[in-house]
């Protein structure tokens, strides 16, 4: 059992602000282990963006639910102290709510999950209903919703006008009352990030979202500069991870190509 749990996440409401990041691996989750105090960042993301950031794909959409299980499975191992939470993957909720809630025990089963996420609104809310009255964590998923790129036409800034902020702000509430414990809003004007937040009485989570939400969560490559490519608007590099990694390739190389590695220390008798 982990340390972190839904009731004393939401309990962070409007008292502390809180850091959340996507996590994909047993080296990345040792990682945040090592911080030692995880009070401010009690929650993790096993994201399906590990379609991109781990796969190589330009969305999350060919992600499987073998993929999120192994993946799970990798972070469960390791992490202690913040609460694991899982994506459903496009394909493993949206036909019925059957296959949503069979989906989901994999993620908590199989997985090690502490929770899972998914997208939606109002479409969502009996799954969900059904979820939290099984026992399992749920948290919602509002805005830009990676899922729908096709129907999006890409990753688009959402709720720009009143009619789909209202939209948005009914879908929130609905998720609430469905028993969700937190929401993550993703990629809508700053604005409309603070009224769901102020609406809500469970954490907000932002990521594009504005500053006033109740947490912010990061994709781990883009946070810690591993992405070459594209990075989003409002995605910030807390260190230059992949330049350093450029580097010390070329050093390894380089030692490796003058004699110089490994070194005698380096050798065994």
């Amino acid at each position: 059992m982990r340390c972190w749990t839904p009731n004393k996440l939401r309990a962070l409401k409007g008292k502390k602000r809180f850091a959340t990041v996507t996590c994909y691996d047993a080296t990345s989750a040792a990682l945040i282990e090592a911080l030692g105090d995880t009070s401010d960042l009690p929650l993790v993301l096993v994201g399906d963006s590990l379609g991109m950031t781990m796969q190589g794909n330009d969305s999350p959409l060919p992600v499987t639910l073998d993929h999120m299980v192994y993946h799970t499975q990798c972070v469960a191992r390791v992490l202690r102290t913040p609460m694991l939470i899982a994506d459903m993957p496009f394909g493993s909720y949206q036909a019925c709510d059957e296959d949503g809630f069979r989906n989901a025990l994999r993620l908590i089963q199989e997985g090690g999950a502490d929770g899972i996420k998914l997208e939606g609104g109002e479409r969502c809310a009996s799954l969900i209903h059904q979820l939290v009255e099984a026992g399992i964590p749920v948290c919602g998923h509002l805005g830009l919703t990676p899922q729908s790129c096709l129907a999006m036409g890409g990753f688009k800034v959402q709720g720009r006008n009143p009619e789909a902020a209202q939209r948005l702000l009914h879908d929130a509430k609905i998720l609430e009352n469905a028993g969700c414990f937190s929401l993550v809003v993703e990629g809508v004007p700053a604005s409309l990030g603070k009224a769901v937040s102020e609406a809500l009485s469970i954490p907000v989570i932002g990521i594009g979202a504005g500053a006033d939400t109740d947490g912010q969560i990061l994709v781990w490559q883009d946070l810690l500069g591993l992405n070459l490519g594209h990075v989003p608007k409002f995605a910030r590099a807390f260190a230059c991870l992949g330049e350093q990694a450029i580097h010390g390739l070329r050093t390894y190389c380089a030692a490796v190509a003058e004699g110089t590695f490994p070194a005698t220390s380096e050798c065994y008798e």
